[in-house]
């Protein structure tokens, strides 16, 4: 804060400080004054029921008196007094960083014992998952939801398709250092019956028929413009990111409307970098978790 600023503070208190002091003494029950007058605030309720204006007890004082003494001895000590920083020098900020330091340690004491198992080892290990699962609840249930089923337009984590490859180390590299996903828009390029015609044979790639649109046409045009990067048979490139169009796996809906709505106006997702946050360690549990998650749902189905 500015000087003036922190002047008309230090100023307040002490002032006000003083004026309470000034107060107890006017106040004070002098030394073998009676406790009891005939003086009234003049204050009555119920018709009877008088404030008589008597000092206040002693014991009652000091106690005030105490409270102005911790007060003195607080803005001397720590800050209180505008831009003062008290003689110990203490800071919210410099306690915070203490704790979290302390946390920290007790933490790396904590997960040391993962630091040389990989994270597909870490897979089985129910302590690992334990220590995952709430990494996973307070970073990536927010997008992928709690259950790591996704919703539109952010990936189900437990149905073993992967845009970026589904392998432990890859799953890490994604944790690690995020992912950004784009496909371009063709609606300029294609117009409204060739968006409809790639729609259509898009929907032919996973044995569906589209209710409008040539398939054959649509062909042409996906050779021409998808084949570079979702490849000649429409199964993605985990490379690029390249969705696999064969599956029946739509990450942004695959109802034929939305299909022609993600060719014409294109898609762009980004999944941010986690390694400054939660250092190696931690990303590999977490890896460890979601690599659990399409685990579970497979020997779910098995069953």
């Amino acid at each position: 804060m500015s000087d003036g600023i922190s002047l008309f503070i230090a100023l307040a208190a002490i002032l006000n400080t003083v004026a309470a002091v000034a107060l107890l003494m006017w106040m004070r029950k002098r030394r073998g004054e009676t406790t009891t007058t005939e003086d009234t605030t003049g204050h009555v309720w119920d018709g009877d029921l008088r404030e008589y204006n008597n000092p206040l007890p002693r014991w009652w004082l000091w106690l005030f008196m105490l409270t102005v003494i911790f007060a003195v001895a607080y803005v001397i000590l720590y800050p209180g007094l505008g831009n003062n920083r008290g003689t110990l020098g203490w800071t919210q900020q410099r306690q915070w960083a203490a704790m979290q330091t302390e946390q920290e340690q007790r933490t790396a004491a904590i997960l040391a014992v993962y630091r040389d198992r990989g994270s597909a080892e870490l897979a089985h290990d129910p302590q690992a998952l334990a220590i995952g699962r709430n990494l996973f609840a307070n970073n990536c249930a927010a997008c992928h939801g709690s259950d790591g089923r996704g919703a539109r337009g952010f990936p189900n984590l437990a149905d073993r398709d992967w845009l970026w490859g589904g392998t432990p180390e890859a799953i890490e590299t994604t944790i690690s250092q995020g992912r950004t996903g784009m496909m371009a828009p063709w609606s300029e390029v294609l117009g409204t019956k060739g968006v409809a015609d790639a729609a259509a044979f898009v929907l032919s790639l996973s044995g569906r028929k589209a209710d409008t649109g040539d398939a054959a046409a649509g062909r042409t045009h996906f050779m021409t413009y998808c084949v570079a990067c979702h490849g000649p048979e429409g199964k993605g490139n985990q490379d690029l990111g390249a969705a696999n169009l064969t599956d029946g796996i739509w990450l942004h809906g695959g109802t034929p409307e939305r299909i022609r709505e993600t060719i014409a106006n294109g898609r762009q997702s980004v999944m941010p970098a986690h390694a400054d946050r939660l250092g190696a360690l931690r990303v590999k549990l977490l890896a460890a978790y979601v690599q659990s998650l399409g685990e579970v749902r497979v020997a779910s189905s098995a069953r």
